[in-house]
């Protein structure tokens, strides 16, 4: 067995208002209808925008918590409204309610808010599925007033519950469709103008949009006072059904549109509704050179305002760029110091070689190699040390690097048990007049610092 949707929908915004902020939208999947509120066109903006907000679900494939996917389209219409309310605060106070349904197979999820309602005719018997967010539904449910009391109390209108951006929590259920449903959707413009007993009744017209038709004719005939809007909807047991989504009211283009032609309805339309406007032909005009110039002119000094504000950038950047130091590795492994930080931009170095290990202006014979350095400050002078100024770059090659080189690659020379004690006087062979002997010398690295004394020879003293 497969079940699908037959339906019908239409919208018409009566006989008093002069413009429609209802919303609909039935489609294969679903069936969605948001009842505007607020003046200034504002009730038609968050209907749409609610209305908006379910459409999506009508091309997703089913899933198995059909609650979860309405909950969180209704959570997106609403934040939607509260996100247009912050834009521009004259919409505040606008919201709509919302009626919808969700159909899968043989579940449907419904979800609703506000007095909008939902009726299903189910072997005969007509009832309302929903239960209407009003102050006077409390009142009638309290016993506190009689239905006859609840069609002609003043606060009728009142809403416990409506989409306006805040906080709300929707009621939502589950229900078993079943073959040979029908189910009734309607803005309170139909249902305040006509009895359940006279719905019970139109609702048995078998074909869906003659149906739909017949309900907002019976809501014009009763006086018509407010927007109306109704889908008709099936549940039949065929292969294929209906396809083609149906958006109206003021989501829609008027195609939805009621129409009866000479009917009484309609003649009273046609007294309220305020005669056309004619519209005054457009004549295209010629631009003022003057404006053109003075446009010209603005896109001109806008460009040079943004080029300024590029250069002023670029020359702080590169003045706090350049007046920074630290010590790091270069050339052949020297530690050396350079003006800049590290790192590179697009390819290009932010930083310029600024001095070597040893002070410039003097001969060096001693530079400072990173390996030579013991592993904390090796590490640290790979990664760059920085420096506020070249002063305490210096400072800290000075007074901190070179006092932590480590001191393997300056050994002493190796001891000899063939030394002769230092009380007996050398050879005469054993060093030329000009040059003093010394024990280390012979041993000692080129280039490297051995300023350390090497320990006394074995057999030394007196």
């Amino acid at each position: 067995m497969t079940l699908v949707l037959r339906y019908a929908a239409r919208s018409d915004r009566g006989l008093v208002r002069s413009s429609n902020q209802d919303s609909v939208y039935a489609g294969p999947r679903l069936l969605a209808l948001a009842d505007g509120m607020g003046g200034h066109a504002a009730g038609e903006v968050a209907s749409k925008v609610v209305i908006a907000s379910l459409a999506p679900l009508d091309d997703d494939d089913p899933s198995d918590d059909l609650l979860a996917q309405l909950r969180e389209a209704v959570q997106n219409g609403n934040a939607a409204i509260a996100e247009l309310v912050q834009q521009d605060p004259d919409l505040d106070g606008m919201g709509t309610t919302l009626t919808a349904v969700l159909f899968a197979g043989s579940r449907m999820g419904v979800v609703h808010v506000g007095d909008s309602r939902a009726y299903l005719m189910r072997g005969g018997q007509f009832s309302q599925i929903t239960r209407d967010d009003s102050f006077v539904n409390e009142l009638l449910e309290q016993g506190r007033i009689t239905p006859e009391e609840a069609a002609v109390h003043p606060q009728r209108s009142l809403l416990l519950k409506a989409l306006t951006g805040h906080e709300v929590e929707p009621s939502l259920t589950v229900r078993e469709a079943r073959a040979g449903d029908r189910y009734l959707i309607c803005s309170d413009g139909l249902s305040g103008m006509v009895s359940d007993e006279t719905l019970s009744e139109a609702i048995q017209i078998p074909d869906p949009q003659a149906c739909a038709d017949r309900m907002i004719e019976l809501a014009l005939k009763g006086g018509g006072t407010d927007n109306v809007t109704v889908i008709i909807a099936d549940v039949v047991d065929v292969d294929f059904g209906e396809d083609a989504p149906i958006v109206g009211g003021a989501a829609g283009d008027g195609s939805d549109e009621f129409h009866q032609g000479d009917s009484p309805a309609a003649r009273a339309r046609a007294l309220t509704q305020p005669a056309p406007q004619p519209r005054p032909e457009v004549q295209p005009q010629q631009e003022d050179p003057k404006v053109k110039r003075r446009r010209r002119f603005r896109w001109l000094a806008g460009a040079v305002v943004v080029l300024i504000v590029l250069a002023a950038a670029a020359i702080a950047t590169r003045y706090f760029v350049l007046s920074q130091y630290y010590v790091g590795e270069g050339p052949g492994e020297e530690v050396v110091i350079y003006r800049g930080v590290p790192g590179s931009v697009l390819g290009i170095d932010l930083h310029a070689y600024e001095q070597g290990s040893c002070p410039p202006g003097g001969l060096c014979t001693d530079k400072l190699l990173v390996p030579a350095l013991q592993e904390d400050a090796r590490i640290a002078v790979k990664n760059g040390v920085k420096k506020d100024n070249l002063d305490d770059a210096r400072k800290y090659i000075d007074d901190f690097l070179r006092p932590h080189k480590q001191l393997a690659d300056c050994k002493p020379a190796a001891s000899s048990t063939s030394t002769p004690p230092a009380s007996s006087p050398p050879p005469a062979s054993s060093a030329s007049p000009s040059t003093p002997a010394s024990p280390s010398s012979a041993n000692q690295p080129a280039g490297r610092d051995c300023s350390t004394p090497a320990p006394a020879a074995p057999g030394g003293g007196n």
